[in-house]
């Protein structure tokens, strides 16, 4: 194992029935990087290895049903953690969160990483490779969690981008951007980022558990605040929803498209073309994405690293005429969307119905981690 994850706490593991490998059950994962999380079935947390090309699955036992009823939360999360690793708060980087819906608890992946930041374009995977997974629950204790002990799959993506230098972020490998975002959806993992084609933003399928090769297409974008159709950008984060009777991929982009791909066409080996349907600002990442329900009606929040939290109603996505296929002035066209404030948001992700958990950057400099109520929205 690249680095060894601190241990706090052995988790008690193996449910009754196990999609894992009896050889795998000796050692934990090699984890090189943990990108990206995001939660499946049965407690099985998928941990994004963008580093190595390849997403692990992990049986972590923490499938005690659980359930969030008021607000909580942790102020000056980093400080927190620094403790934890040993270090100042300043040197304390937070690549991803995922809330497990069973027990709702949180999982952070954390590095040291956070000393390197220069420059607002930089994103936690371009600083550092995280390596440190610690769990927090409702009453927010905070504990590292061992993956050793763990029963594991592992499946690599085909044809993942190699080790070249960013084009305009100098000394950032475009491996990083392998992984950049993941979704469980029924049976299905999908895995946005960049592969080694010469069209090089591509989307991954695998079907869960791991059995068949996953397969890939290639996609492309018209950019409207860019005035072209951009092959080389990777998606940012994304949510798998169905628009009238067809299944898509709603999905943003670095300064700020919204895009829909039918799941249908993402076909092994296909190059597809997306229908951008609004334009929401320049100098901007889209950094994470969530479907929560308000009075019975879905809605779409994304959280951005430069502009306000932005909600989107999916039927505006739906009964939306056309596409964006030309210049947009202005940066602003398509689909209409709500602004709330939320300024600093850098993750978040869905607890149960009734919240969305966040990690904010406040202008104090500190960063909270707390729960809000999705009435706010």
């Amino acid at each position: 194992m690249r680095k060894t994850l601190v241990l706090l706490l052995v988790l008690l593991t193996v449910p009754a029935l196990s999609v894992f490998a009896e050889g795998e059950e000796s050692s934990g994962p090699e984890l090189s990087s943990i990108s990206a999380l995001a939660f499946g079935p049965d407690g099985v947390l998928f941990v994004g290895d963008a580093k190595a090309g390849s997403l692990f699955a992990l049986e972590t036992g923490d499938t005690t049903p659980g359930k969030v009823t008021e607000r909580m939360g942790i102020q000056d999360v980093e400080t927190r953690l620094a403790a934890m690793l040993g270090t100042r708060s300043s040197e304390v980087l937070i690549h991803d969160l995922a809330v497990n819906p069973i027990s709702q608890k949180i999982y952070l992946a954390v590095s040291r990483s956070r000393a390197k930041w220069e420059s607002r374009w930089q994103l936690p995977n371009d600083l550092g490779d995280a390596a440190l997974l610690v769990r927090i629950d409702a009453d927010g204790e905070m504990e590292a969690v061992e993956t050793e002990s763990m029963n594991w799959t592992k499946a690599d993506l085909p044809d993942p981008v190699g080790e070249k230098e960013h084009r305009w972020k100098k000394g950032t490998s475009l491996r990083v951007d392998a992984i950049t975002d993941m979704v469980f959806d029924h049976g299905t993992v999908w895995v946005a980022g960049l592969s080694n084609e010469e069209f090089a933003s591509a989307v991954w399928r695998l079907a869960y558990p791991f059995s068949d090769k996953a397969t890939k297409t290639t996609v492309e974008v018209y950019h409207g605040a860019h005035g072209e159709w951009e092959t080389h950008a990777p998606i940012r984060t994304f949510v798998p929803y169905r628009l009238g009777d067809t299944d898509h991929l709603l999905a943003a982009y670095l300064c700020t498209p919204l895009v829909t791909f039918k799941t249908a066409d993402l076909s092994d080996g296909a190059h597809v073309k997306g229908r951008t349907v609004a334009e929401m600002g320049s100098g901007n990442y889209p950094l994470d994405m969530v479907v929560y329900q308000k009075n019975g009606e879905d809605r779409l929040l994304i959280a951005n690293s430069n502009l306000p939290l932005m909600i989107v109603n999916p039927k505006d996505v739906a009964s939306f005429e056309g596409e964006i296929n030309t210049e947009v002035e202005g940066y602003i066209a398509g689909v209409p969307y709500e602004i709330r404030s939320g300024n600093g948001i850098q993750q978040m992700d869905r607890m149960g119905d009734d919240w969305i958990v966040v990690l904010q950057r406040l202008p104090g400099g500190t960063l909270d981690l707390y729960n809000m109520s999705v009435k706010r929205f």
